[in-house]
């Protein structure tokens, strides 16, 4: 069990759940606070995560073809007008460069809320024929978008983030490229993080700024909310026509080219923390963990002790675990409990007696469960338990997104279940923006996504009774 003294810094989820949050963020040291508003500092343990999550994610992008690059951080205001809607959906988040050094500048600078207008410009310089597409960039930066209410990870005026953006000969090669991204982060969320997604596609409402279809997973944290943790979008031709981006095609003919984007931040480390941790601290999936097992030496004076955590330590290591031994001169309950509060998946216990037997004792962090296990065999064996409970990890998550998606089929019974019941709720849609705006301002409740798989659980929509179009996933969000 974690020490009592050291958890009780951290309150309960039962208490206050945001509080609980921001106490796991800070005690974890994953971040701290700047001087800038709005702005955090992410420390080594914070890093380390979104390190693991752009190796993973970078390898998965480029067996599908992607390129990296990067783009300048700072976008002319005529640039970024050249896309009507694009700029109306940012300009209330964007900052501005007025002044290098002392002198004004003739045109202001636009500290780049996302890269669609500098790709633009860049695609329109490279294609010129069908025999140059597609392209495939990508980008790892940061962006700003100054936020009125900020949280760490969650929303912040400057996160980091990677944006692709494609170009393509035809709608259907754009479609495609945009599904695919979609499965990408779906698949990653599933296989490293352990967080089971819902993805569907967004209403024309809450879809991207410029964007002709916004495709959505949506994660569901343990306090009920919704929690949008990735997009991929396909813009059509309308970036391509407003910033004159043809090619000619195999009939010599002049075409307009079709663009996608698609990205992921690190808000993706703040639905780690929510769908994984307890009143204990960080809980983190072997496949994502920075560090995987921490061996704790007891009774570490005593001859020999040290000596056989270290051996472990470098067979460990030497098997590509990440692994580290704390030696530091902490009593053992406090090196559990800061092991545990820290999110590493496995701690390793040795002392003299088990020495003695050749045994040492596994700790898993998400269940506590003790091991005995032959030093003979401890790297077998601890690849087996970060198997077994990466896949439970999972399957919890899974389950609890499955025990929280409930249906109403009329007004009434959707207003009593959003404010009772957290979690998804499954209504039908009329396709109507107005039922959209009603349910927002009466319950806070915004449509997370249509879902690809399509079901009609009533003919009519949920909050005007008139004849259904669409299944729609709704419910409270970050």
């Amino acid at each position: 069990m974690a020490d009592k003294k050291f958890v009780e810094e951290i309150t309960s989820r039962e208490e206050d759940y945001t509080q609980w949050y921001t106490d796991v963020v800070k005690k974890a040291e994953l971040m701290s606070y700047s001087s800038v508003k709005g702005c955090m500092i992410l420390k080594p343990g914070g890093y380390a995560i979104w390190e693991n999550i752009q190796r993973e994610l970078d390898r998965r992008f480029k067996e599908t073809g992607v390129e990296n690059v990067y783009m300048p951080l700072f976008i002319p205001e005529s640039l970024l007008e050249r896309e009507k809607d694009h700029v109306e959906g940012f300009a209330p988040e964007v900052a501005w460069v007025t002044h290098g050094g002392e002198e004004k500048l003739q045109e202001r600078l636009c500290v780049r809320p996302t890269s669609e207008t500098l790709f633009c410009d860049l695609y329109k310089d490279i294609v010129h024929s069908y025999r140059d597409l597609p392209k495939c960039y990508n980008q790892w930066c940061s962006v700003v978008r100054w936020e009125k209410t900020t949280r760490p990870f969650l929303r912040s005026s400057e996160f980091l983030w990677q944006e692709g953006h494609t170009v393509h000969a035809t709608y259907e090669d754009a479609e495609e490229r945009t599904l695919k991204m979609l499965d990408v982060y779906v698949n990653f969320a599933k296989e490293i993080l352990a967080i089971p997604m819902v993805k569907g596609k967004k209403t024309d409402k809450e879809k991207f700024a410029g964007a002709e279809s916004t495709y959505t997973m949506e994660a569901l944290m343990p306090d009920g909310k919704a929690l949008q943790s990735g997009t991929s979008h396909n813009f059509g031709d309308g970036f391509a026509k407003a910033f004159d981006i043809q090619y000619t095609d195999k009939n010599n003919k002049l075409q307009y080219a079709f663009q996608t984007s698609w990205g992921v931040s690190t808000r993706l480390i703040g639905a780690i923390i929510m769908v994984h941790g307890d009143d204990a601290g960080l809980c983190l999936p072997p496949m994502i963990a920075p560090t995987q097992v921490c061996v704790i030496p007891i009774q570490q004076k005593k001859e020999g002790v040290l000596e056989k955590a270290s051996e472990i330590y470098e067979e460990l290591k030497s098997a590509g675990i990440r692994v580290k031994v704390d030696d530091s001169d902490k009593s053992p309950g406090w090196k559990f409990s800061e092991a545990e509060m820290r999110g590493i998946s496995l701690r390793i216990e040795i002392g003299p007696r088990d020495i003695e037997n050749g045994k040492c004792v596994i700790v898993r962090r998400d269940t506590r469960e003790k091991t005995e296990c032959s030093l003979d065999a401890i790297t077998e064996t601890v690849n087996k338990i970060m198997t077994t409970m990466q896949s439970d990890m999972y399957d919890r998550a899974k389950e609890y997104l499955d025990s929280h998606i409930d249906t109403a089929v009329s007004y009434g019974e959707f207003v009593e279940k959003i404010n009772r019941n957290p979690g998804f709720i499954k209504g039908m849609w009329c396709g109507n923006v107005e039922c959209e705006e009603k349910i927002k301002e009466e319950t806070t409740a915004t449509s997370r996504c249509i879902p690809f798989e399509q079901e009609e659980i009533a003919p009519t929509c949920v909050c005007c009774g008139k004849p259904a179009k669409r299944l729609v996933y709704w419910g409270k969000a970050y």
